[in-house]
């Protein structure tokens, strides 16, 4: 199943109550899903009845009622952050977007972070939980993350993250034109003491990192890459990318200075996983940021 949250705007069916009844009754009846994934809805707080959340298996419906069920298991209406959009929610997991420029989770004195965000958000809508960072994207990476509601399934996210995240997707923007159509690049990553990460061909005691590419586009000024992870080391795209010479755009750290956007180029577009609960496939996917794309006009 995937999912893209810019095909899905306030994406609700919408019905109409006939008689007096529960509400997971209607729902069963009027709704073509499981019983499950019906349960998921109204737990994922993605049910309104008369313009008003309601995630409350035996409320009372009467004729003339007006009900609306998200087809992203989650409610649409509450949450509204220039730095995140919600691309899918349920009792365990939420998934979001993130834009650059703001931190997975607290560093230091910095206040901006999206775990804070997240909780501010569940305070409102009023849900018993907190956010639960399981993976990290850098502060100037935008894109798709995951973060768990309660301790047990942070615990199963990362205990079994490389079992149940079975594809991840990058796309950026690469300083010069690319030689290559695709390829792999393979070596071992480990920071120094100024907390740099640098690379080797042979084991310098790092950590093994693999990173397949494809480039999409081309010009003669920079190349948009799609990077497919194998492993998820720190900084791993950024170093391999410079390893190739030719480093992301933006990038301060390992860059050639070039940046058309003023911004480090790099985007998560691509998250596809085995839920951690229900282990039901899930595949979420955003679109290639605009201001990449307009550079290959």
């Amino acid at each position: 199943m995937r999912y893209n949250p810019y095909n899905q705007q306030g994406d609700y069916d919408h019905l109409v109550v006939t008689k007096e009844q529960p509400l997971l009754e209607f729902l069963l009846e009027n709704v073509h899903q499981s019983r499950n994934k019906i349960k998921l809805t109204l737990q994922g707080r993605g049910i309104r009845v008369n313009g008003k959340t309601v995630s409350q298996f035996d409320f009372p419906l009467r004729p003339g009622m007006k009900v609306a069920v998200s087809k992203t298991k989650r409610n649409q209406t509450q949450f509204k952050s220039r730095w995140l959009k919600i691309v899918y929610e349920d009792r365990w997991l939420i998934i979001v977007e993130k834009q650059a420029g703001i931190l997975s989770m607290a560093a230091g004195h910095s206040s901006l972070n999206v775990k804070t965000i997240l909780d501010d958000y569940f305070k409102k809508s009023r849900q018993k939980c907190t956010a639960h960072v399981v993976h990290r994207l850098d502060r100037d990476t935008s894109g798709l993350m995951v973060y768990a509601k309660d301790m047990e399934t942070e615990q199963v996210l990362e205990h079994y993250w490389h079992d149940i995240v079975y594809d991840r997707r990058y796309v950026a923007v690469l300083s010069g034109e690319m030689e290559q159509d695709e390829g792999t690049v393979a070596n071992w990553l480990k920071d120094n003491k100024a907390y740099v990460t640098y690379s080797s061909p042979v084991d310098n005691g790092g950590k093994y990192a693999v990173t397949h590419f494809h480039v999409l586009n081309r010009t003669t000024d920079h190349s948009l890459v799609e990077f497919r992870l194998e492993t998820g080391r720190k900084n791993q795209i950024r170093v391999h990318a410079a390893d190739m010479g030719h480093p992301v755009c933006g990038d301060v750290k390992y860059g050639n200075g070039d940046d058309p956007l003023h911004r480090l180029c790099l985007h998560a577009f691509l998250l596809c996983m085995e839920h951690p609960v229900t282990h039901e496939r899930m595949e979420f996917e955003t679109p290639v940021p605009v201001a990449f794309r307009q550079l290959f006009r």
